[in-house]
């Protein structure tokens, strides 16, 4: 079968159902900021802090998972774990599967049938060099075991379901911005806002960003990378920020209930990234063919592509569709 193929499977470890988290808020804030797929890169970390630690009032930073990927140098990844896990985390498939290996998973992603195969064989063999850099640090993975999947911020007095993946799974892609757009991915993405009794779900894991709005004030927030270039033609990542007051870094934005959701670019030293890229993946190496392209100008994915209008499906249709 293709889901059992390593890369493409889903552990049942990665599982959960949008019901858990309903329980208590971890965290209660004015604004939080939400920062998926850092992938290695140092110079989208700091942009992102320095950004961060503009925003006044009561704050939180959470970096939900995919913070390591690129970033096999062994003195870039005591970096980037140390940095990253000052603030708020929660793992993704590559800290899960640095941590606690699974060789059925491959990298971990799941990726769906329309990732190409080639893709899955190059993040297999990238996870498997990442790893190697990973064993000299065995205190630093002892913290990534213990980070949560997922976990749930009030933000304004309204709940945030902050997870990597999706409602359901830490590698899963109803979240993505293929699945959305489908009617069936739309009325399960209401049905889990439902379940979850979340005004906002904010996630990454997929690549690529999507904002998404639902009946009754309700969005999902897929940041894409802040680690990458997200749009043709760019060279920042993007985090998301949700709060009780707009800011002016928005590309994009939307209103849900009463928090402002949005789009903020990370606008990180490309030519530095670059770099250091190219130095641990040259040319011909798994991670150069599957993400130089994109690094070096961005994907085939437009700006205008990323907000979506409301799904034309209520929480009750979804329900019953579920």
């Amino acid at each position: 079968m293709a889901d059992a193929v390593p890369g493409r499977f889903c552990p049942v470890s990665y599982r959960y159902r949008a019901e858990a988290l309903r329980g208590p808020a971890q965290l209660s804030v004015e604004t939080l900021w939400v920062a998926g797929g850092l992938y290695g890169n140092p110079f989208a970390l700091q942009r992102l802090a320095e950004l961060y630690d503009r925003e006044p009032g009561a704050k939180a930073l959470i970096f939900n998972g995919d913070f390591h990927w690129f970033d096999v140098d062994a003195e870039d990844f005591r970096l980037i774990d140390e940095s990253v896990l000052r603030y708020r985390a929660t793992r993704g498939n590559v800290e899960t599967e640095l941590a606690r290996p699974d060789a059925a998973a491959g990298c971990g992603c799941a990726y769906p049938e329309w990732v190409g195969g080639t893709t899955v064989e190059h993040s297999n063999r990238i996870i498997e060099r990442l790893r190697s850099t990973a064993r000299s640090f065995p205190r630093l993975l002892e913290r990534l075991a213990a980070l949560p999947m997922h976990l749930v911020a009030e933000v304004g007095g309204e709940r945030v379901a902050v997870v990597h993946g999706d409602a359901d799974s830490l590698a899963g892609w109803g979240f993505s911005q293929e699945r959305l757009a489908t009617a069936d991915g739309a009325a399960a993405g209401a049905a889990a806002l439902a379940a979850a009794n979340a005004r906002i779900f904010a996630c990454s894991h997929t690549c690529l960003p999507v904002l998404q709005r639902f009946a009754g004030g309700r969005a999902v927030a897929n940041n894409g990378a802040a680690g990458m270039p997200n749009f043709r033609g760019t060279s920042f990542g993007l985090a998301t920020r949700i709060s009780i007051e707009p800011s002016r870094l928005a590309l994009y934005a939307v209103r849900a209930g009463d928090l402002f959701v949005e789009a903020v670019p990370i606008d990180y030293d490309a030519a530095a990234w670059n770099r250091r890229f190219l130095a641990q993946w040259p040319a011909g190496s798994d991670a150069h063919r599957s993400y130089f392209e994109r690094i070096a100008g961005g994907p085939s994915y437009a700006m205008s592509q990323a907000l979506r209008p409301e799904a034309p499906h209520t929480i009750a249709s979804a329900r019953r569709a579920a």
